[in-house]
């Protein structure tokens, strides 16, 4: 863990109350709720109900972020030019490993303070942009974290905390889809061990500039597993540009465009014996605890748009006047707002409430992993359509000038998009729900 993360975890006073103490680096009540005040109402979202560490990531991480403000993005959104930047800002201050073992250089904390950290960036204006900069290294770590050999995790995760290298996610097909036990890339065995794969992935994101991916791929044919989940490995690999077999294609793309979006394309491509994961053949089990984490860190980062995108509404509404009068006086303004601000806090407490039992799972085992993925795939839910609703109206809010860059609200509209797509669709969801929670039958 970094010192300068150590102190400010440790040191810097909670809001309107002591520091914590410096015997933990972690203060996290189980189950409990403490409130903060502030002076200045400077925010909108209410922050009772947030653990200790939790405020100080927001405000720590907060800090980072107000050295790249809006016209950074703007600039990057419109070259399409990688926030390599702000990824070295964060991995300078340690925030890459904030859900990874202290003992791989990571701080040791749990997905709540991810999601936060998360939500802060897109909310302070980063958008999808600064999350996805660094998305990857959060959630697609955790697999290997848990599943990946001492020398794997030796060897591999302190490079990416530090940020020397980043990773990549590669699991999404364009034939198969969220059909993920169908997937048709194969890694084939070779005699001395190693694997040639072959197949293609598709909107792989940061494969561009990322030196590694977590790979899932068939290592055994679909009609000799006993189910489809069977079969399935994941291995964390070198992307090797130099070496035979491998293909890139960027995606244009309709938002966060710093970032890179991706067709891989792999024929015959040598990976080592040492790059599986775990056992073969659970591949997709294990994917599955990186999932759960991955749809809490997408509903933080939802907030985060939904929340930029309606503090600028609201400040827009306060100051424009039209008839003589502030727009904001009009109902059908302020009803719009008010009531995009409550849809927005209700998706906080799911997503906060997801975060926390996943956190919770990993020592208590009575929380079931199936509890855990319906309260994870409902946050994602809520947050995303939340978002959808406070960008849309922050645009409609503007006007006109809605529609200009300089005002922003375009680009957080663009981005909020992905969280209702991705990595998972709202239908997907739906369907989730109607079968393991209402016991509906199986529609897909």
């Amino acid at each position: 863990m970094s010192r300068n993360l150590v102190r400010q975890l440790r040191m810097r006073p909670r809001v309107g109350q002591s520091p914590i103490p410096s015997q933990s680096a972690r203060v996290i009540p189980s189950g409990g709720c403490h409130s903060f005040s502030s002076t200045a109402r400077q925010r909108i979202m209410e922050m009772s109900c947030f653990t200790g560490n939790q405020v100080l990531v927001r405000e720590t991480v907060g800090d980072v972020c107000k050295q790249f403000p809006n016209t950074y993005w703007r600039e990057r959104d419109r070259t399409e030019e990688d926030p390599k930047e702000f990824h070295a800002a964060l991995a300078q201050g340690g925030w890459l490993g904030i859900a990874l073992p202290k003992s791989l250089g990571g701080t040791g904390l749990g997905i709540s303070e991810a999601t936060i950290m998360m939500q802060t960036i897109a909310e302070s204006g980063a958008g999808m942009a600064g999350a996805q900069s660094i998305h990857a290294n959060v959630y697609a770590t955790q697999p290997l974290a848990k599943f990946g050999t001492k020398e794997q995790k030796e060897s591999i995760i302190p490079k990416i905390i530090s940020g020397e290298w980043r990773t990549c996610f590669g699991v999404t097909e364009p034939n198969t889809g969220l059909d993920t036990t169908r997937l048709t890339t194969i890694a084939k065995k070779k005699g001395d061990g190693s694997y040639s794969v072959s197949g293609q992935k598709i909107w792989i994101t940061c494969a561009q500039v990322a030196r590694k991916m977590i790979l899932l791929a068939r290592t055994a044919p679909i009609e000799e597993a006993k189910k489809p989940s069977k079969g399935i490995s994941l291995f964390c690999i070198d992307l090797d540009r130099s070496a035979p077999g491998l293909e890139m294609r960027k995606i244009k793309k309709m938002g966060g465009r710093a970032i890179d979006a991706n067709e891989v394309f792999f024929e015959n491509y040598k990976i080592p014996a040492n790059a599986l994961i775990g056992a073969e053949g659970h591949g997709f089990r294990m994917i599955l605890h990186g999932l759960n984490a991955e749809r809490c860190l997408l509903a933080g980062e939802a907030l985060g748009l939904g929340y930029a995108a309606l503090k600028r509404a609201a400040e827009y509404a306060r100051d424009r006047v039209v008839f003589q009068r502030p727009i904001g006086m009009n109902q059908g303004i302020a009803h719009p707002l008010a009531d995009a601000y409550m849809k927005l806090e209700a998706a906080k407490l799911a997503t906060y409430h997801a975060a926390r039992l996943y956190d919770n799972s990993r020592q208590d085992s009575s929380i079931r992993q199936d509890d855990v993925g319906v309260a994870a795939n409902s946050a994602k839910y809520l947050a995303a359509e939340a978002a959808f609703t406070a960008c849309e109206r922050a645009v409609m809010t503007h006007g006109g000038m809605g529609y200009a860059v300089e005002y922003d609200v375009e680009r957080w509209l663009r981005d909020c998009f992905v969280p209702r797509i991705a990595p998972v669709s709202r239908e997907m969801i739906l369907n989730f729900i109607s079968e393991k929670v209402l016991e509906l039958p199986k529609s897909y």
